[in-house]
């Protein structure tokens, strides 16, 4: 999962430089890079699901992990954005595998509330490594060219792919594989799609994703440029994320005793209250660059006691095909994300208008779906069948 993160975030101090060396005039078009590989991972989750429930979880990951080593090679060799672009989308592809397999891997040993504290964990690694990764990016800036990151890229995953030869068993036993055929997939495709529950927590994760898309996409000109707050930018990302990370620890703490829709509920309602409440007060004071991160900050601490309880919520009914419910659910919501991430991040027009608008929209629907989900699974679980 931590691939994943680092994939995104060490590249973020390098947009300006990257805009300058590749002859990029507008530098929002270099948020590109963030929703090409975005891209990349929901059209390739389609495909390394179903083949993680035919062949298995580990296979799938070696594979997987080859294609990343390729986009990561176009990406050094890029010589204009577009050529970057296509790299990093075949990085997308390369790092659907784990991020399928972190997913399916839980879902194979656990349910419930227990699945909820252990993704709660897992996520927590997933933001963990933004906390350092924009200053890995950072220090690099400082002793070589942009391209170097790539290189650490590199490295990075060829210690994970040694990690997982050497020390991570196998989760999915032959006799539950699940063979791939085109058919066996579209049903897999009809019965999650089906489920009303798991489609409508598919379609909140979809924006709340969105959010922190958009935001990603645009913190780098909010922060570094707009606020003026040049290298201190990888500080104060690694402080939100952090703050994310410890966010996530405590919702798995707390979901077994609260529950994983109570504590998502309430966490909506802080990302609309405090959404609203900034939303206003731009329209009568001038933006500093505290104010900017205190209501971040809330964002942030709010995802941690999301993330988790979502996709276990939609996974929890589908644990008799994790591989290809882990795809369709991670491929249709990033797909979603993308698209609203991507919208959000090209309005930036040197404000903070566009991130706050998009957090009050996109968290007021994403709260009304979530209770909507678990209506209609109190109402199916109440129906004897």
């Amino acid at each position: 999962m931590s691939l994943v993160a680092i994939s995104i975030d060490a590249l973020l101090p390098a947009f300006g430089v990257m805009a300058s060396a590749l002859d990029v005039s507008d530098p929002n078009r270099v948020q590109l890079v963030i929703s090409a590989l975005f891209l990349g991972l929901a059209m390739g989750q389609l495909v390394c699901g179903p083949l993680s429930d035919a062949f298995g979880r580990k296979p799938v990951l070696f594979v997987a992990l080859s294609v990343y080593f390729v986009g990561t090679v176009v990406c050094y060799l890029a010589s204009s954005l577009e050529m970057l672009l296509l790299g990093r989308w075949i990085q997308g592809l390369g790092v659907a595998g784990p991020n399928i397999a972190a997913v399916s891997l839980v879902r194979d040993r656990y349910k419930g509330r227990e699945m909820a504290r252990i993704m709660s964990l897992v996520m927590m690694i997933f933001i963990m490594v933004p906390t350092l990764a924009p200053a890995l990016g950072q220090a690099i800036l400082l002793i070589a060219d942009w391209r170097a990151i790539f290189v650490l890229y590199f490295i990075y995953a060829m210690l994970i792919l040694g990690w997982i030869y050497c020390r991570l068993s196998e989760s999915l036993p032959a006799d539950k594989r699940i063979p791939f055929r085109a058919a066996r997939l579209a049903a897999g495709f009809r019965e999650v799609l089906s489920n009303r529950s798991t489609t409508s927590l598919m379609v909140c994760m979809g924006m709340v994703f969105g959010c922190l898309i958009g935001y990603i996409n645009s913190c780098q000109q909010i922060i570094q440029v707009q606020f003026g707050a040049g290298k201190m930018f990888s500080v104060y990302f690694g402080m939100l994320a952090l703050l994310l990370g410890v966010s996530s620890m405590c919702n798995s703490r707390l979901v077994e005793r609260l529950g994983m829709h109570f504590i998502a509920s309430r966490a909506f309602s802080m990302i609309v209250v405090s959404s609203f409440t900034f939303l206003v007060l731009q329209q009568f004071i001038d933006i500093t660059l505290w104010m900017f991160l205190l209501y971040a900050a809330t964002l942030f601490g709010s995802f941690g006691f999301i993330f988790g309880n979502l996709n276990a919520m939609a996974m929890e009914p589908m644990g008799h095909l994790a591989g290809i419910a882990s795809a369709v659910i991670g491929s249709t919501s990033s797909l979603m994300s993308i698209s609203l991430g991507t919208l959000i991040g090209q309005l930036y027009d040197g404000s903070v208008m566009p991130i706050t608008t998009g957090a009050l929209i996109l968290g007021s629907l994403a709260w009304l779906l979530l209770q909507y989900a678990n209506g209609h699974k109190q109402l199916s679980e109440s129906v004897p069948s």
